[in-house]
């Protein structure tokens, strides 16, 4: 069992950034697989991006360029920078891990709102 805590979200304006942070509990981090997904009202959850546990990453083509998901193992944290955020990233963005042996965790969810 992994537990995860997401933080960071909060209200923003067109424009600006946030940082959002997901701690994992246990002692095998650096070997999960890491992503950052979102849940807007009405729509299906999406991947935002993801990062292995090599340090390989991938982006959802809507974020390219203004996100950056990063990790650091020593803190058992994954982080995704958001930056020149717009009003269609408002979204609950969730944090998941895939374990060697096929496990998928969830976290609570962090409520992003971009909005002037």
């Amino acid at each position: 069992q992994v537990q995860l805590v997401e933080s960071g979200g909060g209200l923003v304006q067109p424009g600006g950034s946030l940082r959002l942070s997901c701690a994992a509990s246990g002692s095998m981090f650096r070997r999960y697989a890491m992503g950052w997904y979102r849940q807007a009202p009405g729509k299906q959850r999406e991947l935002v991006g993801q990062v292995t546990s090599g340090g390989s990453i991938n982006y959802a083509d809507s974020v390219k360029g203004r996100f950056t998901i990063s990790r650091d193992n020593a803190k058992n944290t994954v982080y995704l920078q958001m930056n020149s955020l717009k009003p269609e990233d408002t979204a609950v963005y969730y944090c998941n891990a895939r374990t060697v042996a096929g496990g998928s965790f969830w976290g609570q969810g962090t409520q992003v709102t971009v909005s002037s």
